[in-house]
């Protein structure tokens, strides 16, 4: 997988990884909370080589050129550990201060509802286990999620856990905005439509693969009957009146036509 660096890192892999253009939602844990086993808790049971990855985010001198050593860890499961710790890190005071700060900035985006007017929005997970869904925006004002920018629409949404951006405003509801005033009215030659003319119909038009397997069913009954043994009722064959065919009269079934002239004065 090929990256596009955005700065300059500091020769540490932490510093590397964040500074990838794919990864511009992310933002960078302290070594110091990292080396905190306490705030690690669990994760061990939850990302494999656990104690290799942990080596590999702490490694102060990562070597941007040549990458990993395949033999002490694996790229992919190191960025599994960092995901999993920087959704908890987000979660604390400093954490986030620290999204605040690239909340303000424009990181994240804007919502792309109409009159929503441009409102800032945050990541936001819809679940916090990896590997379930990629990550989304929530937007404050409307109060629905959207899909990222393509940028950043791979990560993973467990790096920042479905309780984000709730707690966000709950530590900084100085920033919480008010609900739009204003929704689209749909209209036709400048009248407001009425709300049953965005209904459905009551009675919609019937299912014609309903209705072929009806009829499959059905003769599948018929063929079972038949197999069974079962004597069914015979329907006698009527044979047609016979069709009199002459140059001077139309075909007939039964007593012939009249004839009728129309003249044109």
């Amino acid at each position: 997988m090929s990256y596009n660096q955005v700065d300059t890192p500091d020769g540490t892999w932490i510093g590397w990884f964040v500074n990838l253009q794919v990864n511009r939602f992310l933002c960078r844990v302290p070594q110091e909370y990292i080396e905190d086993k306490f705030n690690l808790t669990g994760l061990d049971m939850l990302v494999p080589n656990f104690h290799q990855s942990l080596d590999a985010i702490l490694d102060l001198e990562f070597d941007t050129e040549y990458g990993f050593n395949a033999m002490d860890a694996d790229p992919e499961l190191t960025a599994q550990l960092y995901g999993l710790i920087h959704a908890r890190y987000i979660l604390s005071m400093r954490g986030i201060d620290d999204m605040c700060l690239k909340y303000q900035r424009g990181d994240f985006g804007i919502c792309p509802r109409i009159y929503c007017d441009g409102q800032l929005v945050l990541p936001v997970g819809m679940s916090d286990s990896v590997g379930e869904s990629h990550v989304k925006v929530y937007c404050p004002r409307c109060r629905d999620v959207y899909q990222p920018h393509a940028r950043c629409a791979h990560l993973d949404g467990a790096m920042f856990g479905t309780s984000f951006p709730h707690m966000f405003f709950m530590q900084m509801p100085h920033l919480l905005p008010e609900p739009p005033l204003e929704k689209y009215t749909p209209r036709i030659y400048g009248f407001k439509l009425h709300k049953s003319a965005l209904l459905p119909p009551e009675n919609p038009e019937p299912d014609i693969k309903n209705t072929n397997s009806t009829d499959s069913v059905n003769n599948n009954n018929s063929n079972t009957n038949v197999s069974s043994g079962k004597s069914l009722p015979l329907i006698p064959m009527v044979s047609p009146p016979a069709v009199k065919v002459s140059q001077n009269s139309s075909p007939t079934i039964g007593p012939p036509m009249r004839r009728f002239n129309f003249t044109i004065n």
